[in-house]
């Protein structure tokens, strides 16, 4: 009997030492040579439920504040499972993000994308840029989108002026895959659209979190949606090849030289590729736009020169004796509408915009970044008071004079930098121009008690309700 409680003794004391010599090297993981300053927090867990509190949309997170004012612009945690290094320094977020081209993502997202994904890819991505950029390049809205989200929008906001509100992200969402389903598909059955619509109610808020895929969790619901979605896709590609019938230019130009009978990518990786193109268009820009005009509704003196600027563009329309329908030029002169963009864009970035995987050591001041750490960069820059006037003020005019066509600088990084730059930025700031225009043109009022929050990615917990009607039309 004493040597069954010995021999049991042992092990315990064997799992014990163990298990703290794991936690020990949990805290303090190895490195060629001194890493920032921080901390890891708890095994696995780390720092992930103090990191991933609601904030104000326009502060930045009160875990990042309160560890630079500890540690400084740089450094180290432990999110999702994952070794973090965490950087508010526009100098290193801007070199990370031109030597570095793996997209810093946790392994929830890695499920959600698929491993052969062109995007997350390092060796497809820039294929996968280049045919992005066919699609949703200032070339390709110029010629081919203007007409349709413009249409698109119109016909919405009229709808929701008939019933009197309507839901700003909600709203925006359905232009997107309206416009984009045709682009890419053809003409759909219209069951098919509509499944295709009814699996964005799958897809949870929450992107960023464990990557337990098991039922129950966020993870499991978005691998289910992905799967659902991509089988929607492949079965209505499959069917028009099948009959003959056309698919949307998007579908066309992956597939190569139909004329040739040659095929660039497999149907496989093209509607992995469909499906990120449209995940990443669905599930940022309609929360951005709601963000913005929850910023217009709070600045009377904002909506009224929005107003002015769109009513006359309206009025020079009717002049001229042109159509409604909005052009190139028509986008392009909308000035203060793109310093309201850009404004609402400078200050809800209270989130990284620069994500990587470290692929290579990197050396910053007396600190070593190790390989394989996931990288950080908040652009901390857009609340500089040096650089930007009494910054947490929404204050558009501040863009007056300045390129507001640049969608990155070392002072403005609303859509990262380097060879991740977001290829679809001219795609958002013309999506949310138009929107603007149409909803400028009634006097509209946000719900009272509207709140902008982020919890990693923006939310409204109270939803984006606008009240609008047909009578109040602004002439």
């Amino acid at each position: 009997m004493v040597d069954v409680y010995e021999f049991w003794a042992v092990i315990v004391s064997l799992i014990v030492v163990k298990l703290c010599h794991w936690i020990y090297q949990w805290r303090n993981p190895k490195s060629n040579g001194e890493l920032p300053p921080g901390s890891m927090g708890y095994p696995i867990i780390g720092e992930t439920f103090e990191f991933m509190k609601p904030h104000d949309a326009i502060q930045l997170p009160t875990f990042v504040k309160e560890k630079v004012l500890r540690h400084g612009p740089v450094f180290r945690t432990s999110l999702f499972g994952g070794k973090v290094i965490i950087s508010t320094d526009i100098g290193l977020n801007m070199e990370i993000a031109k030597t570095n081209h793996i997209p810093g993502m946790p392994k929830s997202l890695a499920r959600l994308f698929g491993s052969n994904n062109l995007f997350v890819n390092k060796d497809t991505h820039k294929h996968a840029r280049s045919l992005t950029n066919q699609f949703l390049g200032s070339q390709a809205l110029k010629l081919r989108m203007i007409q349709d989200i413009d249409f698109l929008a119109r016909t919405h906001l009229k709808e929701g002026a008939r019933k009197g509100s309507l839901d700003i992200k909600e709203t925006t969402s359905k232009i997107i895959i309206e416009c984009l389903a045709k682009k890419v598909m053809g003409e759909m059955e219209p069951e098919a659209a509509k499944e295709l619509t009814l699996c964005w109610t799958f897809f949870p808020r929450e992107w960023f979190g464990f990557a337990w895929n098991i039922p129950g969790t966020g993870v499991y619901r978005m691998v289910k949606a992905r799967n659902r979605m991509m089988k929607v896709l492949k079965e209505t590609v499959l069917k028009k090849r099948a009959s003959g019938e056309e698919l949307g230019d998007i579908f066309k130009t992956i597939f190569g030289d139909t004329e040739r009978g040659v095929e660039t990518i497999s149907l496989e990786n093209a509607t992995e590729y469909i499906f990120t193109l449209f995940l990443l268009a669905n599930e940022t820009t309609p929360a951005v736009l709601a963000a913005t005009i929850k910023l217009i509704s709070d600045h009377p003196k904002v909506m009224q020169e929005l107003q002015r600027e769109h009513e006359g563009i309206v009025r020079d329309k009717i002049e001229k004796n042109e159509k409604a329908d909005l052009t190139w030029e028509d986008y392009k002169s909308m000035t203060f509408t793109q310093m309201v963009i850009n404004e609402s864009l400078r200050i809800t970035s209270t989130v990284p915009t620069v994500l990587r995987i470290i692929d290579h050591e990197f050396q910053f001041g007396e600190y070593t970044i190790p390989a394989g750490w996931i990288f950080m960069g908040y652009p901390y820059v857009h609340f500089n008071a040096e650089k930007y006037d009494d910054p947490l003020a929404f204050n558009p005019w501040r863009w007056k004079g300045k390129d507001l066509s640049a969608i990155v600088s070392r002072t403005y990084i609303p859509f990262g930098s380097g060879s991740r730059l977001c290829v679809g930025a001219e795609f958002v700031k013309l999506k949310m121009a138009i929107f603007i225009h149409h909803l400028s043109r009634y006097r509209w009022s946000m719900k009272t008690g509207t709140t902008l929050l982020r919890r990693f990615v923006l939310i409204l917990p109270r939803g984006s309700d606008v009240q609008i009607s047909e009578d109040t039309k602004a002439k």
